[in-house]
C-alpha cells in the first residue's frame, strides 16, 4: 500500500472581505481534529473571492502566511487560488503548492478561464506536476480546466496519480461538473479531489473520486472538512491491469494507431468550430419575442447592459459572479 491522507476544506467565501484568517483558522481546526492529515486543499479563489480587484503579485504577504501555516502543521498546502497580477500587468487565476517545510514547490495558472464570463483573466500555458517523496505524483487543474480532457491527458501522461482540482462553481452546471469528475477519474485512472466553496465561492457539493469512478465522499451545501486516506498503489495496479480488470485506457491510448488531426490548427479538421460564432455572453433570445410581449431597442446592447462590463468580473448590481 501507498497510503496518503488528503483533506478538502469546503468553506464559505466572502467576495468583499478577505477570507485568509478564516482559512488559517479552519486549517488549525482541521489539524487539531485530524492530525494524521498530510495534504490540505481549499477551493478556487478562496483567499479573496472572485473579484479581480483583489489581484496581487505572485509573491505576497498572504502566500507567506500560508507558507508559515504549512510549516507549522507539517502539511502540504494548496490554498485554493488567487488572482495574480503579472509583471506585464496581465491577470491570471493562480494556484500555489506549498510543501511541509513551507517552501513553494510550483505555481499553476488556470488554462481555461470560464470565458466569456470570466472576463479580464488571461490563460496560463504551463502544467503543474509535483512529486510527494515516497508517495507519488500529483497534478493541479483549476475548475473549468477539467471540462477539457486534454489537460488531464497531459498530466496523467506525465504520471500524475492524484488530480487536485480547486473549484468555484455556483451555477446550475454543478451536477454536470460532478459527472465530469467521475468520468475523468475513470478515463484517466486517477484520484480526483474536487473542492468547491460556498457563498461567493460556490454551491458546495465537493467530491472525492477514486480511479474506478467510485465517489469516496460527497459534500452537501454546508461547510465541510473531509480528510480521505487514498492508496496510490490502487492507481498503479488499475493502470496495469485495467479498471476492475477491464479497460486499460492509458495503455490503449499509448498504443493508439491514429493521430488526431484536430490538434493541428492548420489541418482544417476543425472548420466546423469556426462556424459557431464568437465566444460571447448570449443576449436575450428574441425568437417569438413579439408573442411574449418583449421589445428590443436596436441601439441598445441585447441581453446585458454595457455597465455590466465596466468592471471585469462584476455583474449588474455588483453581485460577484459564481463561475467555473
Amino acid at each position: 500500500m501507498t497510503p496518503f491522507a488528503i483533506a478538502g476544506v469546503q468553506m464559505y467565501v466572502n467576495a468583499l472581505h478577505p477570507n485568509v484568517d478564516g482559512m488559517i483558522h479552519r486549517l488549525d481546526l482541521l489539524m487539531a481534529r485530524f492530525p494524521w492529515t498530510q495534504m490540505v486543499l481549499f477551493s478556487e479563489l478562496a483567499p479573496f473571492g472572485p473579484l479581480t480587484k483583489s489581484s496581487l503579485p505572485l509573491r505576497n504577504d498572504t502566500v507567506e502566511r500560508f507558507q508559515e501555516a504549512a510549516r507549522r502543521h507539517n502539511v502540504w498546502l494548496i490554498p485554493g487560488s488567487m488572482f495574480e497580477t503579472a509583471e506585464d500587468g496581465r491577470i491570471f487565476n493562480t494556484s500555489t503548492v506549498i510543501d511541509p517545510a513551507g517552501e513553494i514547490v510550483c505555481h499553476y495558472r488556470k488554462m481555461f478561464p470560464f470565458r466569456p464570463y470570466e472576463a479580464g483573466v488571461d490563460a496560463g500555458t504551463g502544467f503543474c506536476v509535483f512529486d510527494v517523496p515516497d508517495v507519488g505524483r500529483f497534478g493541479l487543474s483549476i475548475c473549468y480546466d477539467m471540462w477539457f480532457p486534454e489537460t488531464t491527458r497531459q498530466l496523467t501522461s506525465q504520471g500524475v496519480e492524484v488530480l487536485l482540482h480547486p473549484v468555484l462553481t455556483g451555477t446550475t452546471d454543478r451536477e454536470a461538473e460532478l459527472s465530469i469528475a467521475r468520468a475523468t477519474a475513470a478515463q484517466f485512472q486517477c484520484y480526483i479531489f474536487d473542492v468547491n466553496g460556498l457563498g461567493a465561492g460556490g454551491v458546495g457539493k465537493s467530491c472525492v473520486v477514486d480511479p474506478s469512478s467510485t465517489v469516496l465522499h460527497q459534500s452537501a451545501g454546508q461547510e465541510d472538512m473531509f480528510p480521505i486516506e487514498v492508496d496510490l498503489s490502487h492507481v498503479r495496479r488499475q493502470r496495469e491491469r485495467g479498471m476492475k480488470g477491464l479497460g486499460q485506457v492509458l495503455k490503449s491510448f499509448r498504443d493508439r494507431e491514429v493521430d488526431f488531426s484536430v490538434y493541428d490548427r492548420s489541418s482544417g479538421t476543425d472548420a466546423y468550430l469556426h462556424t459557431l460564432g464568437p465566444l460571447a455572453i448570449p443576449g436575450q433570445d428574441t425568437t417569438g419575442a413579439a408573442r411574449a410581449g418583449v421589445t428590443t431597442d436596436p441601439g441598445e446592447p441585447r441581453g446585458r447592459h454595457e455597465a455590466d462590463h465596466a468592471v471585469p468580473g462584476i455583474k449588474v448590481g455588483g453581485v460577484p459572479p459564481l463561475s467555473n
